[in-house]
């Protein structure tokens, strides 16, 4: 029996992979309903507007914030605004779903204070050089911006004990399975990989 469904908090340094775990239980554990965050930044090549994120201009971002849409918002890495819709978040818990909700450490406080009960949980990476590593490596930043988001990721990693669990993203799936069970769900048993499987 799983627990009663309610809403998980995910948050961790910039690159550790918080989008790669997420995605990986978007696609294989359908029963839990990944909240998709708006945000202002400019997609990446391949980003999806509704499926990755909500991509908004700044106008229509602003027009939210003040209409009071947002269960957190926050500007991230003193650049993009990103934030949360109530209604998406609360249509879905209604529905008896298990929420998981993937965001920054500003947001993740700002959860805390509108939603105390929910579950926070913080992915770390296996350590800072292989943090470093995945930021300089997936090549999507220039180097100034490499540079402050690693400045970003030092005052992440210490917010750890803020959260009720942490992660180990050393391994995508076995952290993706790690957080399903804190989530009180089944993980999925390990198979070998068939044509037949995918």
């Amino acid at each position: 029996m799983s627990n009663k469904p309610g809403l998980t908090v995910l948050a961790g340094p910039t690159a550790v992979g918080k989008g790669t775990v997420s995605t990986y239980i978007r696609d294989n554990y359908p029963e839990v309903w990944l909240s998709v965050s708006a945000t202002t930044r400019a997609p990446r090549p391949g980003e999806i507007d509704g499926v990755h994120y909500y991509f908004k201009s700044k106008e229509e971002f602003e027009s939210l914030v003040a209409a009071g849409e947002f269960l957190e918002w926050a500007v991230v890495h003193g650049q993009n605004t990103y934030g949360t819709l109530k209604s998406t978040v609360n249509q879905a818990i209604a529905e008896g779903r298990s929420v998981l909700l993937e965001i920054d450490l500003q947001g993740a406080r700002q959860v805390k204070q509108a939603v105390p009960d929910a579950q926070f949980v913080f992915l770390a990476p296996p350590s800072w050089e292989e943090l470093v590593r995945r930021l300089v490596g997936r090549g999507t930043e220039s180097a100034e911006e490499q540079q402050r988001r690693l400045e970003t990721g030092k005052v992440e990693l210490a917010a750890e004990p803020e959260f009720d669990h942490t992660v180990i993203n050393d391994d995508v799936r076995r952290a993706a399975d790690e957080l399903v069970s804190l989530m009180g769900l089944t993980p999925h048993p390990r198979q070998p990989q068939t044509p037949s499987a995918r």
